[in-house]
């Protein structure tokens, strides 16, 4: 293996995210960094806030981990219980992946205008919670299914052929409810079904995404969360347009940053990492051991990121980048993403303290679902009527 492909598998994992980030957090502490300062100060009153967000959301703190699952239930309707009905255990692990998959990928902001009405129960949901069940019911009505008869799966050929048109349909896009990066999301999935098909023993002959219960199920007894994540980052980086390559391989979301010496690459890896937690219910329901779930970081998205400006924990430089328009692949977007996922570790054990809780019964996952991303949401909508993240991201629908 070539030295450069040797970096390539370093960034492609969650470990260079962790040692990366914090990387960028000693810099910012010594005031290295271009974009923001750190007011670690602040850090004990957001923890009281994110403590009390856990509390009210989960009264008698047993809190599951962070993942796409809990958008399924918005409105309190558990939808999971619709997917592949009668199914064997097995087929209903490989349906549940298919969903989660295709869920997490088009999980991309929405915009502030977009809305779904669900027609099943008359709900109108927005944002992350929308896009998690309009693609299930997007996935209910075999979408992304190449057989009429059982339209809970997600097949390559399917994928490849969907049109930003019939996207838009089952996301109910359109004039007045328009959604952010329509384009993007319908690219991203056929590219998704390209790599499924080119893959068949992650995907099996058919492509579908759910063969992934059958390629793991070897390791059924102690699979390690990073190990899902490396396979995903792995299996997917073709999928992802325009990102940086190194030794031949795609490096998905990992950025330059001045402040990184060496390669000058940080790796964040947002939409894979929550694709990874996303899979552990349906793979611990089958009956996988999933290990070493800490070994994955937090989420640099704009309700754990958006915590902290709103917060006062990261204060920009320039008070007028607020107010600019910015791209994701722009150092203050890239500073801002990195030190979130620096924070939230140091940030922890500041909330566990104040919930009375260790890690082993309150992980990093199960703070950010108690927890940061549900109080950063909050302090949006305190901040900004309409509940959008501190900094405006010009999004394609790929990244956020």
């Amino acid at each position: 293996m070539t030295e450069a492909r040797e970096q390539a598998e370093y960034l492609l994992s969650a470990t260079a995210v962790r040692e990366r980030c914090g990387v960028l957090l000693a810099a910012a502490e010594r005031g290295a960094t271009a974009q923001f300062r750190v007011a670690p100060e602040r850090l004990p009153d957001v923890a009281r806030l994110v403590a009390d967000v856990t509390r009210r959301r989960y009264p008698n703190l047993v809190v599951p981990p962070h993942s796409r699952w809990r958008h399924f239930t918005a409105g309190g309707v558990e939808r999971a219980a619709l997917v592949a009905p009668g199914a064997d255990p097995a087929e209903m692990a490989r349906a549940r992946i298919d969903l989660a998959i295709v869920s997490v990928l088009l999980d991309a902001g929405a915009g502030p205008r977009w809305r779904y009405r669900e027609r099943e129960t008359g709900q109108v949901l927005t944002r992350s919670e929308g896009l998690a069940v309009a693609s299930l019911r997007a996935m209910e009505g075999g979408l992304f299914s190449t057989d009429p008869a059982n339209p809970w799966r997600a097949d390559a050929s399917k994928l490849a052929a969907i049109t930003p048109e019939a996207l838009g349909e089952a996301l109910q896009h359109g004039p007045g409810n328009e959604l952010a990066g329509l384009g993007g999301r319908a690219t991203l999935m056929q590219r998704l079904g390209a790599v499924a098909a080119s893959a068949p023993t992650l995907f099996g002959r058919e492509g579908r995404l759910g063969r992934l219960y059958d390629y793991w199920l070897p390791r059924r007894a102690n699979l390690q969360a990073p190990q899902i994540l490396h396979d995903l980052l792995r299996a997917f980086g073709a999928i992802w347009p325009g990102r940086l390559t190194l030794g031949g391989m795609k490096l998905g979301d990992c950025w330059p940053h001045r402040a990184i010496p060496g390669d000058g690459l940080v790796p964040l890896h947002k939409l894979s990492q929550w694709l990874a937690y996303s899979l552990i219910e349906p793979l611990a329901e089958a009956g996988f051991a999933i290990t070493e779930l800490d070994g994955l970081t937090g989420l640099a998205e704009y309700r754990n990121g958006g915590l902290f400006v709103d917060g006062g924990v990261l204060v920009p430089r320039d008070p007028e980048l607020i107010r600019r328009s910015l791209n994701p692949a722009s150092e203050p977007v890239v500073e801002w993403r990195a030190l979130t996922i620096a924070l939230l570790d140091r940030f922890a054990p500041l909330v566990r303290h104040e919930l009375q809780l260790d890690a082993t019964a309150f992980p990093l996952a199960s703070m950010l679902e108690g927890g940061s991303w549900g109080a950063g949401r909050e302090l949006a909508f305190a901040r900004r009527p309409d509940g959008s993240p501190p900094l405006t991201i010009v999004s394609d629908g790929t990244l956020f």
